[in-house]
């Protein structure tokens, strides 16, 4: 019944500085961006080359993720890409903290974690 991964949901503290982030600095592509007027929020809709989205909101309050340790719920978001160095190097050149290349031990591919705005944990995993 299911055919693919359609999009993921984030809801950010800050929309300016996250829709930098995730437009700007990742380079997603904006499909829609909505100002909720009722909701006092806006939604922004972003495009991965693969066909997935994230979809951006902001709240007004929203309270803050848990996130480490190991918090109960969505772990991480991870995006596929060619070469982990070289999206590392990418990422550090913008300004962005990534962790040190690690080797998945159960498949030998490589991957880092970074963080978005709030603390996200986002992957990049080469394959």
């Amino acid at each position: 019944m299911l055919l693919g991964f359609h999009h993921a949901a984030i809801i950010c503290s800050d929309y300016a500085r996250s829709r930098h982030f995730y437009v700007d600095v990742l380079g997603l592509r904006v499909i829609a961006e909505t100002n909720r007027v009722e909701r006092q929020s806006m939604k922004l809709d972003l495009a991965l080359p693969d066909g997935g989205q994230i979809e951006l909101f902001s709240f007004p309050n929203p309270p803050p993720r848990p996130s480490r340790p190991e918090a109960q719920g969505l772990r991480h978001l991870c995006f596929a890409v060619a070469d982990v160095e070289a999206c590392k190097a990418w990422l550090e050149e913008l300004g962005v903290a990534v962790e040190e290349v690690r080797v998945d031990a159960l498949t030998g591919r490589r991957f880092t974690f970074f963080a978005d705005p709030d603390g996200l944990p986002l992957e990049v995993y080469e394959g």
